[in-house]
């Protein structure tokens, strides 16, 4: 069985996840949720300690950001690069909560927002009656940021 990886790249796993999503308010809640639980998850990684040795609060969450990037770069300069940029703000946005917080609050926050968040995408699911597209492979779960990525700059002209 051929995966959109193994097929036409990028255009085929972005039209492949768009299948999944057609109704409109299940694409509006993908704009409100999929940024808040990318953020999420980079905040909650932000929170795991880190031997001084090695790094300061945050560095797990970037080796893991770095690993994204390099997926996201390896199927699309374009995307890439804009999902590089996006990735650097939530990480700004993520010190600055961590420097506000603390780590305990900000998992506590990042915990928080991710259950809601996953509700709204379920919902979401509910209602186009078709279940997530990382059910049937977990690399849907990168694919989604890259899918309103590429909405986004197709919408400015990019």
């Amino acid at each position: 069985m051929q995966t959109p990886e193994t097929t036409q790249g990028i255009t085929h796993w972005l039209d492949s996840y768009s299948a999944d999503h057609q109704h409109p308010t299940n694409r509006v809640l993908h704009w409100i949720c999929v940024p808040l639980i990318l953020w999420c998850a980079i905040a909650m990684m932000w929170t795991i300690p880190v031997p001084p040795m090695i790094g300061r609060p945050g560095f797990w969450a970037v080796a893991a950001l770095v690993l994204a990037f390099a997926w996201y770069w390896k199927q699309s300069h374009r995307l890439g690069a804009a999902l590089l940029v996006a990735l650097v703000l939530l990480c700004v946005l993520t010190e600055f909560a961590y420097r506000q917080l603390g780590p305990h609050n900000l998992l506590l926050t990042a915990i928080g927002v991710f259950v809601v968040a996953w509700i709204g995408q379920f919902i979401g699911h509910a209602i186009e009656g078709r279940r997530p597209s990382f059910f049937t492979d977990l690399a849907y779960l990168l694919v989604g940021p890259a899918w309103l990525m590429d909405k986004f700059l197709r919408r400015i002209g990019v």
